[in-house]
């Protein structure tokens, strides 16, 4: 897919001020939804910058916590302000270095519709975990409820008609929750559920909000990194006059995730 050249994941320090910050409010209010027990072996997939893996060290009291990333970048940027008992490693999610049945519960933070195959990511995630366990994980409402995105994806259509191809909101059709739902029912996980969750993205001013676009990490970033300086700044003219902006010059936009959960049957007669 030509769209995929935009998706740069190589620098955590600046990917967490473009879109970690935002991961960290949505990870503390899915693992609330998930109502974690203590002493837990937990699996953190696409751990990134680690928003998801530092919410279920600090909250879940948990027995490990790992984490797996494909970008190295990301990797060493986690491991140095890592939580204390967690560890980390660069690995693929639809190839896990982990054996059969041996975590309690597998989570995936805002990575699974960046995955080439994420049936087949999904099915490792099946594997890992022990009958009875968990596997869960959220993903951006692309379409309609992440308004940062919305509302970029939408200026950059209006200044570069070919920029509406590589909206997510048209490229992730999973991110929605049919489709999730219907993901993790193919995968044979039992009692699923999907359910919003909304958190409020506060910027301080509009360059708090662009500026992160400038740092090349993910895929809005990565097309902003290919414009020449006049559309460059065509664009930014037109999402300022889009995002409403309070008396204080801040700006408030609700972001939305999609978060799902299910889990892998017990067999009979065990």
């Amino acid at each position: 897919m030509a769209e995929q050249q935009y998706d740069v994941w190589a620098a955590g320090d600046a990917y967490e001020r473009y879109m970690g910050r935002w991961s960290r409010l949505v990870a503390d209010e899915f693992v609330a939804w998930l109502g974690c027990g203590d002493g837990l072996r937990w699996l953190d997939v696409g751990c990134g910058t680690g928003a998801l893996t530092a919410v279920l060290a600090s909250r879940c009291h948990p027995g490990t916590v790992v984490g797996v990333d494909r970008s190295a970048g990301f990797v060493d940027t986690v491991r140095a302000a890592a939580p204390g008992g967690a560890w980390f490693a660069v690995a693929d999610g639809q190839a896990l270095p982990v054996r059969d049945a041996s975590v309690d519960a597998v989570v995936s933070g805002l990575v699974l519709n960046f995955l080439p195959a994420p049936q087949a990511a999904l099915d490792e995630a099946v594997r890992v975990v022990r009958p009875g366990g968990l596997v869960a994980a959220y993903v951006w409402d692309y379409a309609e409820g992440m308004a940062l995105l919305r509302r970029f994806w939408d200026a950059a259509a209006t200044v570069d008609p070919a920029a509406a191809a590589l909206d997510e909101g048209r490229r992730f059709p999973v991110c929605r929750p049919g489709p999730l739902r219907g993901l993790w029912t193919a995968a044979g996980l039992a009692d699923v559920a999907v359910a919003p969750i909304e958190v409020t993205a506060v910027f301080t001013r509009f360059a708090d909000l662009w500026e992160p676009f400038l740092a090349g990490q993910g895929p809005a970033p990565g097309y902003v990194a290919t414009l020449g300086r006049p559309t460059r700044d065509r664009l930014r003219d037109t999402l300022r006059a889009a995002v409403p902006a309070l008396p204080d010059g801040s700006i408030r936009l609700v972001v939305r995730a999609w978060a799902v959960r299910g889990r892998r049957p017990v067999p009979a007669g065990t």
